[in-house]
């Protein structure tokens, strides 16, 4: 099994532990798809953003997924230093907690199919209003 698929699989397992993590109620993280791009994944509520940026699934996902191939992106008043080049200067768990920070804050996580999105596993996007 190459090192792509390897590297899927196991951000795989990490996203469905973390979705039981959360429970399975009324307010359980929507599932989204983007076909065109190549990618599917899960948007948050405020209250499970929250959730995940206090707990352990962040460290979990950059033991198996390196922060190279990860992408963030950011909303427009995010406080996160982004260098010339759009290099987004923080971890995964700065990125999530500054969504969770906002009383509406929430992510939206995609998992990228291996070859697409410059190499990227995840992409994680802010979302709150202003």
């Amino acid at each position: 099994m190459g090192i792509a698929v390897r590297t899927v699989t196991l951000a795989i397992g990490i996203a469905t532990a973390a979705i039981f993590a959360l429970g399975a109620n009324a307010n359980a993280a929507e599932p989204v798809a983007d076909p065109a791009q190549g990618r599917v994944g899960l948007r948050l509520s405020h209250e499970e953003t929250a959730r995940i940026g206090g707990g352990p699934i962040p460290a979990l996902i950059t033991m198996v997924v390196p922060l190279s191939r990860i992408g963030a992106g950011l909303h427009s008043d995010t406080q996160i230093y982004r260098d010339d080049e759009g290099g987004v200067h923080a971890s995964l768990r700065q990125v999530i907690s500054e969504a969770a920070t906002h009383p509406d804050g929430s992510i939206t996580v995609y998992l990228n199919a291996p070859g697409t999105r410059d190499g990227r596993v995840l992409d994680i996007y802010q979302n709150w209003t202003n």
